[in-house]
């Protein structure tokens, strides 16, 4: 990636902050680009294209257009990233990244910017490395911080020397089901987002490899892949610390962590998962006296996990009243500013089922065509030591030259994600 110029603009094109790393691209070419955007339709809008030997790739963020330009045949994609990264860094020092904190911190963005590319070469992006000489007071003294380490090793997410009085690190498989089933309970769309969460807190410089039950490095390293022993994962999305031609080659995950807490990877299972929680709800409608509601719940996971914090939401007509209130379990609230029941069950153990019934005067004046309240019901939950993909950390290995043993602890969490269910 090599480029020339970069531009923050508000939405009709006219410059903010700009930063010229290579002299080579002349500055009428922002007034080409305030032309084009707000002649075409936003239907029609192409991230990148050229122009009189210039190429022009954006982004929209927020209130803002950030806007690269270059001359060489410079990969597009990293430009769009190191955009994406310059947005993260301001956000994490002001707050918000839009046209009013622009132009509040002129000063610090142009230090930033100065440090974050060096004639249109991305040099660093992690703010925890950038916090360390640039700080949001007092980064103007007159004796100025020397840079640290990270900058000159190949090692640019962490600094050197780091020590700690108890060595730890803290591992969180995160996985939230999207899911959609239908009024006669046939599952439309199941999806699993997963993520792998640390916070690391060890000395030194270690180095760390982890092993998961991933099916292509079972088959690469030629074991037998046992059924319901190992899950495929797509769209994997690792953090820059990871060694990616040591997982194309062995589907290994190597790396040196960052300090303290990051996102290590990121994966999706495109795969049917029956409902951990299934709801039905069947709707007794009275013209023009009431409403009746009878609420099933059911847990689909095994009785030794539990579901914590369980919410579900039932849609109702926007003009019922007198409302009244029978459960099993839990406690149920009208919520007039959503239109919904909620249905709060703080431990919902598995194997088990829980009926709610509900009852609502209608005005006799009620709207018979008004059919908004057969919205889906929603449920949100957490269930913690549990995956619904079934992976697993197989493996933790901590390997640093001074010797010292650390203590790796793993925890696992399935949460909701968009999870609707719609009723008959």
């Amino acid at each position: 990636m090599s480029a020339s110029a970069i531009f923050f603009t508000d939405l009709k094109g006219k410059i903010l902050i700009s930063r010229d790393y290579r002299g080579d691209v002349p500055v009428s070419c922002i007034e080409k680009f305030s032309n084009r955007i707000q002649e075409e339709d936003d239907n029609e809008a192409k991230p990148v294209y050229t122009e009189g030997g210039v190429t022009y790739v954006y982004i929209k963020y927020n209130n803002l257009y950030v806007l690269s330009v270059t001359k060489k045949n410079s990969n597009v994609f990293s430009m769009m990233l190191f955009m994406y990264r310059a947005c993260g860094v301001f956000k994490d020092y002001f707050g918000e990244v839009s046209e009013e904190s622009i132009r509040d911190n002129f000063v610090i963005i142009y230090e930033l910017l100065d440090e974050m590319m060096d004639f249109g070469f991305p040099q660093t992006s992690e703010q925890k490395i950038l916090r360390e000489y640039i700080t949001q007071d007092g980064y103007r003294a007159e004796k100025q911080p020397r840079p640290p380490m990270a900058l000159t090793t190949a090692v640019s997410w962490r600094s050197e020397g780091i020590v700690h009085r108890k060595n730890e690190i803290f591992l969180d498989v995160v996985e939230r089901l999207n899911l959609l089933v239908s009024a006669s309970g046939q599952v439309l769309h199941s999806e699993i987002f997963g993520a792998v969460k640390m916070k690391s807190y060890l000395s030194g410089m270690p180095e760390l490899k982890l092993g998961l039950n991933d099916k292509l490095m079972f088959k690469a390293s030629g074991r037998n892949v046992g059924k319901g022993k190992s899950v495929e994962m797509e769209d994997i999305k690792f953090h820059q610390c990871v060694r990616l031609a040591r997982f194309e080659n062995d589907r290994t995950i190597s790396f040196i962590p960052p300090d303290g807490e990051f996102e290590l990877m990121s994966y999706r299972l495109n795969t049917q998962v029956k409902p951990l929680i299934w709801v039905e709800a069947v709707v007794e409608p009275h013209k023009s006296s009431r409403i009746e509601y009878m609420i099933k719940a059911r847990s689909q996971f095994k009785s030794r996990s539990i579901a914590n914090n369980v919410e579900i939401v039932i849609p109702v007509p926007t003009d019922v009243d007198s409302p009244s209130f029978k459960a099993s379990i839990g406690t149920v609230t009208y919520v007039p500013d959503k239109d919904a029941i909620v249905w709060s069950i703080k431990q919902f153990y598995g194997a088990r089922e829980y009926l709610m019934r509900a009852h609502f005067g209608l005005p006799s004046t009620a709207d018979t065509e008004d059919m908004s309240w057969k919205k889906p019901a929603s449920v949100s939950f957490e269930i913690p030591y549990f995956t619904v993909s079934g992976i697993q950390v197989r493996y933790l290995k901590i390997i640093e030259k001074s010797g010292y043993q650390a203590l790796p602890w793993v925890r696992y969490i399935t949460q909701n994600g968009d999870y609707q269910l719609r009723m008959s």
